[in-house]
This record gives structure tokens, C-alpha cells and sequence, in this order.
């Protein structure tokens, strides 16, 4: 008898923003894989499911992803349903397409529950829109973990073609800046980092590229995970956001009967 595995993306944080398919999956799981950006209170929708931590941190010991692949598919063979819970979109930067196909190797059922990407939720409620009629038509999102997974992509787009969205990025900010400027764009190019977005702690330094390389993150978020932004539409934040308005009812909240 085989499980089923489902790979959910928990979106950049808030509860909120979990899909409804996700919030099902959830509490009807068995067993939940989650990482390390996934908020704690993501535990209080799978009340009845097993939780086992296997994020990854850099500089920080974690689970090899072999081993992710082995709890998946081990689980799902004795029949259970597996919520691989990750940040943001399985697709974006999350080995999920890896996940995939050891689940489609091991001839295990699986399925793709679409997350919000930090890559447009964290500018968007920094009030950064990516994209903008007359600012930007383009956008281009890239892994700031190494040198050789941005670089090449950065030194291929025109100066000021696109808005340059850096995920995993925070320490490679000043080479991330380096890149473009060598590349030719304008050291007053409006640029922006967004930390924990969607949370109760989210903070947002805007300065401009020049600049960029030398930002530091806010007292409490020194370890807190943050998105690079670098383009003309940054400098709409000034009349967008963030929002201060009350926020609605939540969804989450309604649907428990509170």
C-alpha cells in the first residue's frame, strides 16, 4: 500500500498566506518534513501529524538531502500521507524538482501544492511592486548562496533592464552590488533589502546600490532570512507600503469557528 507525498510550499511566513489546499493537506498529514523558515505556528494546522525538522541553515549542520528522499519515500510506502513543508514554493530554490523525481524514481505518488514565492511576496508587502508600467517590464530572480549561481545570470542583463531579485542573498549583498555596478548600472540605482517579511518582525533598509554592499540588518535580525531588491520600482516603497491599515479577519481564524 503506498502514501501519498505531498510537496507544499508554506509561502514566506504568515499563516495567512498558506493556500487552502495546503491548510488541508496539513490536517489530514501523517507525518510533516518541514524547514527551517517555516513558522512555528505552522504546527498548530496538523495537530494530529508527527513533525521532524530537516531544514537547512547556511553554516549550519543539517540532514543531507538523500535522507530527506529516503524519510519521503519510506513513510509514504507504509501507507502514510507526508507533507514536505517548505519555505516559499517547492519549485523556487527548495530542491523540490530534486524531491520530485525521487519520488517519481521510486515509483511513489506525489503531488505539487504551489506556494507564495518570498521572491514577489517579501518587495510586494515592502511595497515594492517587481514589476511597474514605465519602471519595469522584466524581472529576474537569482540564489545569492554562491558567486557561480548569480554572476552569470547578472552579467547578462542590460543595465537596468529588469528588477534583480536576490533570494538567499544577505551575505553576498556587497558582491551581489559589485556585479552590477562593474556590469554598468547606476550606483543610484534605488536597492532594498526585506527582512522576514509577512512576520510580526519585518523590516525593510532602502538605500541604494552603492550602498547595498555596506546595509545592516536590524538589532533582532541579524540571523533573520531577507530578500535583495535592486531597481526604479524600489523607489515606489515611499507610497506604498508598508501597510499600516487593520488587517481583515483571518481566514485561518474564521474557518476554526474563532
Amino acid at each position: 500500500m503506498s502514501g501519498l507525498v505531498s510537496l507544499v510550499g508554506a509561502g514566506p511566513g504568515a499563516l495567512e498566506l498558506l493556500t487552502l489546499r495546503a491548510v488541508e493537506r496539513l490536517a489530514r498529514a501523517d507525518l510533516v518534513l518541514y524547514d527551517a523558515l517555516v513558522s512555528p505556528d505552522a504546527h498548530t494546522l496538523a495537530p494530529r501529524a508527527r513533525w521532524f525538522f530537516v531544514g537547512k541553515r547556511v553554516g549550519r549542520p543539517g540532514i543531507g538531502q538523500d535522507a530527506i528522499h529516503r524519510l519521503m519515500i519510506r513513510a509514504a510506502r507504509r501507507g502514510e500521507r507526508v507533507v514536505r513543508l517548505k519555505g516559499g514554493d517547492p519549485y523556487v530554490f527548495g530542491h523540490g524538482g530534486e524531491e520530485a523525481l525521487a519520488l517519481v524514481s521510486a515509483g511513489i505518488p506525489f503531488e505539487i501544492v504551489p506556494g507564495v514565492s518570498s521572491a514577489v511576496a517579501a518587495p510586494a508587502l515592502a511595497g515594492i511592486p517587481i514589476t511597474h508600467r514605465g519602471l519595469a517590464s522584466a524581472f529576474v530572480v537569482v540564489s545569492g548562496h554562491a558567486t557561480l549561481a548569480f554572476e552569470p545570470v547578472l552579467n547578462s542583463l542590460e543595465p537596468h533592464s529588469a528588477t534583480v531579485v536576490v533570494l538567499m542573498g544577505l551575505a553576498s549583498r556587497t558582491a551581489v552590488a559589485a556585479t552590477l555596478l562593474a556590469r554598468g548600472w547606476s550606483p543610484r540605482t534605488p536597492a532594498a533589502i526585506v527582512w522576514s517579511a509577512s512576520t510580526p518582525r519585518a523590516d525593510t533598509w532602502k538605500g541604494s546600490l552603492a550602498a547595498l554592499g555596506g546595509a545592516s540588518p536590524p538589532d533582532g535580525l541579524e540571523d533573520a532570512p531577507g530578500v535583495l531588491v535592486v531597481g526604479e520600482v524600489v523607489s515606489l516603497a515611499a507610497a506604498l507600503g508598508p501597510l499600516t491599515a487593520a488587517a481583515p479577519p483571518s481566514l485561518l481564524a474564521v474557518g476554526q469557528g474563532h
